[in-house]
C-alpha cells in the first residue's frame, strides 16, 4: 500500500505584510521534520509541492537535512529543488486567505482599512485572529458562495481532486514501489478538507481540523481500493525535540 504524507508548511509570516513566506521558526521546524525522519530512517520515495513560496520553501529545507542520510542508497532523486515542473502541483495550494478576509464586512475591502481597524486594538494580532475566524466562519457556513474568488464547495472540490492527482502522479513515477512512502507538502486547509471527507463529515468538521493544524504536522493516508484510508492526522512529535517552542499554528 502507497502511503501519502501531507504535511503542513512550517510556521509562516502571520500578520506581515506578505504571509507567504517563511518564519525563522517555520524553516527550523521543516528541518526538525527531515532530521526526524532521517534519525528514524523513514524512507521517503517522492516529494512533492504546492506553488506557493511557504509549500516550496518547508520541502527545500525538509530536503537540505533529510538527504545526506539517504543519497547514497538512492538511484532515483527524490528531490531535484532545480527542477520546480517535477515536483510543483499548484492544486496543493492553500485557499486565498486574504480574498476570505476582505470578503467577510465591507469595512475590509482595503488593506488600509483593515490597518485601520487592527491599529484600534490594544493587542493588534489578536484582534487580527479574532477577525479572521470569522471570516472563516463566514466562509465555510456557504450562504455567501458568490462573493468567493473559489468558494468553500469548490475549494472542498479542488482538496479532493489533488488526492486524486497525487495518485496518478504516483502511478506514473515507475521507480515507487507498492509500499511507498511520498511526502506532499501543502496547508491546513487542504489537509483539513481531505482528512474531513475520509472520514464523511463537512465543512464545520474541516474548519476545527484547520484550526487544530500544527505547522508541519502530518497526517499519513494509505492508498488503497475502493477509497483511501486515513491512517493518522497531525503528528508533530518532531518538534519536541527542543521543547514546546517549536509548536506553532500559524
Amino acid at each position: 500500500m502507497t502511503t501519502i504524507l501531507l504535511a503542513r508548511h512550517g510556521q509562516a509570516s502571520f500578520g506581515q505584510e506578505n504571509y507567504d513566506q517563511l518564519s525563522e521558526l517555520g524553516g527550523m521546524q521543516a528541518r526538525l521534520l527531515g532530521q526526524h525522519y532521517a534519525n528514524t530512517q523513514r524512507r521517503i520515495d517522492a516529494i512533492f509541492s504546492g506553488s506557493l513560496v511557504r509549500q516550496r520553501d518547508s520541502a527545500r529545507h525538509f530536503w537540505e537535512t533529510y538527504q545526506p542520510s539517504v543519497i547514497a542508497n538512492s538511484i532515483v532523486p527524490i528531490l531535484n529543488i532545480e527542477t520546480p515542473d517535477s515536483y510543483v502541483l499548484p492544486i496543493f495550494d492553500e485557499f486565498n486567505h486574504e480574498d476570505i478576509f476582505m470578503k467577510s464586512s465591507p469595512n475590509f475591502a482595503t488593506q488600509a482599512m483593515i490597518a485601520a481597524e487592527l491599529n484600534k486594538a490594544d493587542k493588534p494580532l489578536t484582534r487580527l485572529g479574532e477577525l479572521f475566524d470569522l471570516a472563516m466562519q463566514r466562509w465555510h457556513a456557504g450562504d455567501n458562495d458568490s462573493d468567493y474568488l473559489e468558494s468553500w464547495s469548490q475549494f472542498n472540490f479542488r482538496a479532493q481532486q489533488a488526492l486524486e492527482q497525487i495518485g496518478t502522479q504516483v502511478a506514473q513515477l515507475g521507480h515507487l514501489e507498492r509500499d511507498s512512502t511520498v511526502l506532499v507538502f501543502t496547508s491546513g486547509g487542504v489537509i483539513a478538507a481531505i482528512t474531513a471527507h475520509l472520514l464523511q463529515q463537512g465543512s464545520q468538521t474541516a474548519y476545527q481540523l484547520t484550526k487544530s493544524s500544527v505547522n508541519t504536522g502530518v497526517t499519513a493516508i494509505g492508498l488503497q481500493q475502493p477509497t483511501p484510508q486515513l491512517l493518522s492526522f497531525n503528528e508533530h512529535s518532531h518538534l519536541f525535540a527542543d521543547g514546546k517552542r517549536f509548536v506553532t499554528r500559524h
